[in-house]
């Protein structure tokens, strides 16, 4: 029995060193294929090292923004009663987004854009156009510049502070971006600013002693005066990049101060001020347009609640609601005239603009949204990135009014899409491109534009 019982100690013992020995070979195995691993990661880094160096450590990156939209457009004059309509306006918009940080506090953002009509026929020689509006509306099939500009942020002691330069994110600003379907918004109020712009910033970050608030000072050009043959008709009299300062066709600057006065993710107050100089409008004696003619003051406030009270449901902690006011002011040299003001003379315009955006309890993400904008018989805003195919909803003269579904087609998060209808009645001269130099006078004009977009986004 004890020779049975040794027997068996001795194979239970050589199992369990055989198992220990296999045990330490997959061990020793492993660790040979980690230190392959290792040797394969230091291999990869100095890989990227050397293209590091090749680049200088920057690295840009792309993404796009693709749209196609169909519009079905109507205009009517009530007092004429002659009616135009398009059944299918097709566009297409490609955005190329850039953007890089090479180093920290640095970085640089550009935006190239298409955007032309199915079927349209460009012409070789147009009438000239702003460099900063060719993105804005439905032209050609041209790549042009829509935003390019760098910012450079640093502490100066305590102060947080920002500098950029270049044409900034001015379009599809503040409350706009919902209508557009869009979750981040451009840098102005676009109740009186919906433009591209060229122009210098410094910003001043207050979130030490206000949640969420800062300033912005902006200062930029609008509109060069005229650039060559101010001395003569003749080849060798122009004067390239040069004018003379008793011409009406001076340079266009404005001055911009905005900021949010507040912002806890919640409630957010932002505010705007912008001051324009040598605005266009008319000389009185020869009736001359597009003359400097005097300046422009716009004031906008905008409050926006993301979030309806505390927890009350999910429908309401989901929901958005806004308002937005506005005022501007022309004020016109004497012997000039601004949107119907002569002589030193002020026209006063207000507009004010209420919306909201909530789920639709029809699909995971999207929302229905609701707005309306009302403006006076002056109300002369910036706005010439127009938001509707039909014109600028926001700058009406009379009233607008806006429904729309923002969803995900085949509940596909790269394909946001849209359908929205918006109309409006027009009581004055419609607004057209900020345009000072025309009078507004009393018209019945409807318009209405029902519009179905799909955009890729990558």
């Amino acid at each position: 029995m004890k020779t049975i019982t040794s027997l068996a100690a001795i194979a239970l013992l050589s199992s369990s060193l055989l198992a220990t020995a296999d045990v330490q070979t997959q061990i020793d195995e492993l660790t040979k294929e980690i230190s392959k691993l290792k040797k394969a990661q230091k291999s990869t880094k100095k890989s990227l090292s050397k293209v590091k160096k090749a680049t200088g450590g920057d690295n840009i990156k792309f993404n796009i923004d693709f749209r196609n939209t169909v519009d079905a457009l109507e205009y009517k004059n009530n007092k004429t009663g002659v009616t135009k309509r398009n059944s299918s306006l097709l566009t297409s918009r490609l955005y190329l987004n850039m953007a890089a940080a090479p180093i920290d506090g640095l970085i640089f953002k550009g935006k190239l854009a298409i955007y032309n009509t199915w079927g349209s026929e460009p012409v070789t020689e147009q009438k000239p156009f702003k460099d900063w509006a060719g993105s804005s509306k439905a032209t050609d099939t041209i790549m042009r510049v829509k935003e390019a500009y760098f910012v450079y942020s640093t502490d100066i002691g305590a102060q947080p502070v920002s500098v950029s330069v270049g044409r900034r994110l001015a379009s599809n600003g503040f409350l706009a971006n919902y209508r557009e379907n869009e979750k981040e918004s451009g840098s102005p109020l676009a109740h009186i600013t919906n433009m591209e712009v060229n122009a210098v910033m410094a910003k001043l970050s207050w979130d030490r002693y206000v949640e969420g608030a800062y300033s912005k000072f902006i200062y930029g050009r609008a509109h060069s005066g005229e650039m060559e043959g101010v001395f003569g008709d003749t080849a060798s009299a122009r004067t390239p990049f040069a004018q003379e300062t008793t011409v009406d066709n001076e340079n266009v600057d404005f001055f911009v101060f905005l900021g949010d006065a507040y912002n806890n993710a919640q409630y957010q107050v932002m505010y705007e001020w912008a001051h324009i100089f040598n605005t266009k409008g008319v000389r009185l004696h020869d009736n001359t347009k597009k003359a400097a003619s005097g300046t422009a003051d716009l004031l906008a406030l905008s409050f926006k609640v993301d979030g309806i009270g505390d927890e009350i449901n999910d429908f309401l902690d989901d929901t958005m609601a806004f308002a937005s006011v506005a005022i501007s002011y022309y004020d016109a040299k004497n012997g000039y005239s601004l949107v119907g003001s002569t002589d030193g003379g002020i026209s006063k315009g207000y507009s004010y603009w209420l919306g909201a955006v909530f789920p639709d309890m029809i699909t995971d993400s999207g929302k229905f949204g609701i707005e309306y904008n009302h403006g006076s018989k002056n109300w002369t805003p910036m706005t010439w990135a127009e938001d509707t195919a039909m014109g600028s909803k926001i700058a009406v003269r009379g009233d607008a009014y806006e429904a729309y579904w923002n969803f995900n087609l085949f509940g596909v998060k790269y394909l946001p899409s849209q359908v929205r209808y918006t109309y409006a009645q027009h009581d004055y001269t419609p607004n057209i491109n900020c345009s000072g130099w025309v009078a507004p006078k009393e018209v019945d004009i409807t318009a209405s534009d029902l519009r179905l977009a799909v955009s890729y986004r990558y």
